[in-house]
């Protein structure tokens, strides 16, 4: 591919590794903003076009259809004179000649290199963790295999996070016998508290999910096929369908290739660049001080931050503060900061006939950290007042009913 010329100047040569939403955003940052700067070719993985990964669990529960999944058909990346290399991936980075060896045995010489090379599915080292018949729930095949699930067939979901819980149900609609088993105390333990999390298994419980807590596996039982999951505490639960749902891992092989100083993830500083210069990295495989990032909100600030980087705009990421904004199993939640709130004052407010809780978490005089379930309208207010640290003082007596009541009073 020979460089090309616009107004005289040489357009630099993007090469972005990875075929998500991270990169999928980044590219619309930069043909909206800085159309013609740079010869983008992003290269992904997977034999499509990024989609939307948030859907996968609609998609499992017939919700949605396959149309509502994509984010931009592989007609927009040509419009835009983006080449989309789908079903190709980058095998190996040679940063001394700023050069990609890409799947195919091409080799792509860059000025600039974004990794977005996202995460990977734990599967978890149990003896049969490799049956015939034990899934993951990561990306657009876990979904499709899980949709090929006949009704009436039993499945034991591990993993009571997001993740697991979306499996879960989407398999229950579907007619699947499910059991969600999960090692800790309560599900969904970094994104609710006791309370809700407790409203939660109320919810997961009343779709035909049977929840197991302090669970732990031992084994995947079966000789040519998963046939149960075998618990430490000695108890098997009969399966011929095992979908791990135990976390993801930043995905940085590629990066430790390069040579791309690693932590839990591929190193960043403030520019989202790399110890090597002009390679940067962004969304879930990064790790930008000390923090890794897995919900989307984060990540797109990444992808705009970099974006005007890249567009010669002195753009700086400072972190994120994290919200976790979900429809989980068809239930509204939000939760952010310290919603734990040990050591300091909370207001609680429950109304359990609508199956509704607010816990607002205060500290010097400031909104610190915040639970809503089941009525997430004034989700966008609370943020702000966490993000920005604004006094409540003048509000704090109708803080708890909402934006509307609290602007009033």
């Amino acid at each position: 591919m020979d460089l090309l010329h616009i107004e005289g100047r040489r357009r630099e040569r993007l090469l972005v590794v990875g075929g998500g939403m991270a990169s999928l955003k980044l590219v619309e940052e930069l043909v909206e903003h800085c159309p013609g700067r740079h010869e983008i070719v992003l290269a992904a993985k997977e034999p499509r076009a990024p989609y939307n990964r948030v859907l996968l669990s609609s998609l499992i529960a017939g919700e949605v259809q396959e149309v509502d999944v994509e984010m931009r058909p592989a007609s927009w990346f040509a419009e835009k004179g983006v080449l989309l290399l789908a079903g190709v991936d980058v095998s190996a980075l040679r940063p001394a000649r700023q050069e990609a060896v890409l799947s195919n045995g091409a080799r792509y010489r860059y000025d600039r290199l974004v990794l977005a090379t996202g995460s990977r599915a734990i599967r978890l080292p149990v003896p049969g963790h490799s049956l015939p018949g034990v899934l993951t729930f990561r990306d657009r095949d876990d979904a499709d295999a899980l949709r090929r699930v006949r009704p009436g067939s039993r499945a034991v979901v591990i993993g009571g996070g997001l993740l697991g819980v979306e499996a879960a149900c989407g398999l229950a609609k579907r007619g699947v016998a499910v059991t969600l088993i999960h090692l800790m105390s309560r599900l969904m333990e970094r994104q609710l508290d006791v309370r809700a999390a407790a409203l939660l298994r109320a919810a997961v419980e009343s779709k035909g999910v049977e929840v197991v807590l302090e669970a732990q596996t031992a084994a995947i039982e079966g000789s040519a096929k998963a046939e149960g999951v075998a618990l430490k505490d000695g108890r098997t639960i009969a399966a011929n369908l095992v979908v791990m749902a135990a976390g993801i891992r930043p995905e940085t092989t590629l990066g430790e290739s390069g040579g791309l100083e690693i932590g839990r993830g591929i190193k960043v500083d403030d520019k989202l660049e790399t110890n090597w210069p002009s390679i940067y990295a962004i969304g879930e495989c990064a790790e930008h001080r000390g923090a890794c990032y897995g919900v989307v909100e984060p990540v797109y600030e990444q992808a705009k931050v970099l974006a005007r980087y890249l567009a010669g705009v002195p753009a700086r990421y400072a972190g994120s503060v994290t919200a976790a904004s979900l429809k989980v199993s068809g239930v509204p939640v939000f939760s952010m900061g310290d919603f734990e709130g040990d050591g300091a004052e909370t207001i609680l407010l429950e109304d359990e006939g609508a199956a509704s809780y607010r816990k607002l978490v205060i500290r010097d005089n400031r909104l610190a950290g915040v639970v809503l379930f089941g009525d997430t309208s004034d989700a966008l207010w609370y943020r702000d007042l966490v993000r920005l640290g604004t006094p409540i003082a003048p509000l704090r007596t109708a803080l708890a009913f909402g934006r509307a009541h609290a602007e009033a009073a």
